[in-house]
């Protein structure tokens, strides 16, 4: 058995591989795909697998020219609510004009007919993803730079009004405390192996103590560092990635 703390989590998840077998695509409707619905795409395509450990499997295209990145649904029966693509795709195109930090979308495939199952692409972003969250290697001044530039990424986006960017229909609104409440309440029953009296006290003390709700704002989900990309030599955040528990 191998001890998670003793894994290089920067060198084992950082880059590409070939393709598992299980993820294939089939490259030549690929590329003819492309050819139809992202603007300038030019062949020969070259695919690559992301190590990252995304839920949905990611892909690197590579052509003379360009690099673009492909999320996909993974193949097979899945939950009806999981691994939305298309609704990452809408939420980053709706930020993407508004000029927040994702990556520039080109286009969605609800055709499963294509490559087996829905899938967008958009521009492929390069910089530095932090795999291993505290940072070694960054002196203390770098580190807070580092933390500064995704806690003023999330204010930003917080900042968005979804009615007036195009998302009045993305999620639920309203009543957002008490859904997260009722949610982690019933994750918490349902995998429950025995009473514990603090938690029943606090199970109870929530509901009755929520914060006055606000305005409606645009919730990542999952807004880690590892699903930041940074510039190469400054704390910038270049693209949020990830967006399918938004």
């Amino acid at each position: 058995m191998t001890d998670a703390s003793s894994i290089d989590a920067q060198a084992a998840f950082s880059g590409t591989r070939e393709v598992d077998p299980r993820y294939r695509l089939d490259d030549a409707a690929l590329d003819a795909w492309m050819a139809d619905h992202v603007t300038g795409y030019a062949g020969p395509l070259t695919v690559r697998q992301f190590k990252g450990g995304q839920s949905n499997p990611t892909y690197e295209l590579i052509t003379p020219t360009a690099a673009y990145v492909l999320r996909r649904k993974p193949p097979g029966v899945l939950l009806p609510s999981a691994h939305a693509v298309d609704r990452e795709y809408q939420v980053i195109s709706a930020l993407a004009a508004q000029g927040f930090p994702v990556a520039k979308p080109h286009a969605l495939c609800l055709d499963e007919g294509v490559i087996g199952s829905i899938f967008y692409v958009m521009d492929k972003v390069e910089g530095r993803i932090f795999w291993d969250l505290k940072l070694p290697g960054l002196t203390p001044p770098e580190r807070r730079a580092v933390y500064e530039a995704q806690t003023d990424t999330l204010a930003r986006l917080h900042g968005f009004d979804p009615v007036a960017i195009g998302l009045a229909d993305y999620g639920k609104a309203g009543n957002y405390f008490a859904r997260q409440v009722g949610r982690w309440t019933k994750q918490y029953r349902a995998s429950e192996i025995e009473s514990v009296a603090a938690m029943d006290r606090l199970i109870a003390f929530l509901p009755d103590s929520l914060p006055q709700e606000g305005p409606s704002r645009i919730v990542h989900g999952d807004l880690r560092l590892d699903n930041m990309i940074l510039a190469p030599d400054r704390a910038e955040v270049r693209a949020v990635l990830d967006w399918e528990l938004s």
